[in-house]
């Protein structure tokens, strides 16, 4: 089969990772570069060989390269605009998460991709990770109700601060962040959030007005399960306890660790850290009749699981099968679109002071 041609718009972290997955992959070709005028297009050609054309305008960049697929990795506030071009352009989507600003905004593109037959994958990496869908597992044997607590602070300083600041000129931390886990969330209940509160805190005033760079969300779900989602950027926040992922049931629990020793170490800038996971833990609660346990922790090594670069080739060969027809990602769409609901419930929460009702 011919080879779907790929417009990357936005070589950031993000952009440059999938970038790298469509020049490695044959079922892609890359046709174009698109970015802000400050390098980082060029600097992206130049790691990939130098042979493709790059552009600072999306309009110009869809006009002359006419792609079948566009991917949209840049900040999540020009996510909407972007995509509606593509569809205009008869292209089908890879959007990077979350999907738009507001759930209005995201029906509206899913219904437009619809309608116009063009597939829409949404980037939720821990969704194509080996190693998070056996932690997603294991947490459905622990029994309902679960309790599901996961954090992802960051200790950032020099260009992730002002990769950080630029993130929130559209949305919070627990906004940005808080889809993946609180999809992560959603997957290992299976049941309809209901409720969701949240606490957070400005700690800069190097921020837009009215943006928060610390927050927590509280999520409850139909089944009586609970979540929370701590997220934090910047200089000045602590790295002990950045990674923490637990999740507990009647049965007992289970967590992501760096090994059979217990902690996690401190790198929380490092993007592959986000999505390591090394070992998980489970522990079962089943006593003798001294209320001793009975079976010793279990710890799973998932050591060799792919690094960021290589979830990103897992991402776009999914991509590549949804638009080939190979595979139906309604469910993904939905999930996606229920994620963003919870998190932007959670941030009217926080502003608004009061639990939102679901």
């Amino acid at each position: 089969m011919e080879p779907i041609r790929v417009l990357v718009v936005g070589c950031g972290n993000m952009g440059s990772s999938h970038a790298r997955a469509y020049h490695a992959l044959p079922g892609f070709q890359i046709v174009g570069l698109v970015s802000r005028d400050d390098g980082s297009g060029e600097r992206v050609n130049e790691q990939l060989g130098g042979g493709y054309p790059v552009y600072h305008d999306v309009d110009e960049a869809l006009a002359a390269t006419r792609p079948a697929a566009v991917s949209v990795n840049t900040y999540p506030g020009t996510h909407y605009e972007i995509a509606l071009k593509g569809l205009d352009h008869g292209a089908h989507l890879f959007v990077e998460k979350p999907l738009a600003e507001t759930v209005e905004q995201a029906r509206d593109v899913l219904a437009r991709a619809a309608a116009a037959d063009r597939q829409v994958v949404i980037g939720y990496i821990l969704r194509v990770h080996p190693a998070w869908k056996l932690f997603t597992e294991k947490a459905k044997e622990l029994g309902k109700p679960l309790v599901m607590r996961m954090n992802l602070n960051q200790q950032s300083r020099g260009k992730e601060w002002r990769t950080h600041k630029n993130l929130m000129d559209s949305m919070s931390p627990i906004v940005d962040c808080g889809v993946h886990y609180v999809d992560v969330m959603c997957q290992m209940t299976g049941s309809k959030p209901v409720r969701v509160s949240a606490i957070g805190a400005r700690l800069t005033d190097e921020l837009k007005p009215g943006m928060y760079n610390y927050g927590q969300l509280q999520v409850t779900f139909e089944d009586g399960s609970v979540g929370w989602y701590e997220a934090g950027w910047g200089p000045m926040m602590s790295e002990t306890a950045f990674f923490v992922k637990d999740v507990i049931g009647p049965r007992g629990c289970v967590s992501i660790v760096d090994s059979a020793r217990g902690e996690r170490s401190a790198d929380s800038a490092d993007i592959d850290s986000h999505t390591k996971t090394n070992t998980l833990r489970v522990h079962w609660q089943e006593r003798d009749a001294n209320d001793e346990f009975v079976r010793a922790d279990e710890f799973v090594s998932t050591a060799d699981e792919p690094d960021h670069d290589a979830l990103c080739r897992l991402e776009q060969q999914l991509f590549e099968r949804a638009i080939r027809g190979e595979v139906d990602l309604a469910q993904h769409r939905e999930d996606a679109v229920q994620s963003m609901r919870i998190v932007l419930a959670a941030d009217e929460a926080f502003r608004t002071g009061r639990t939102i009702e679901l």
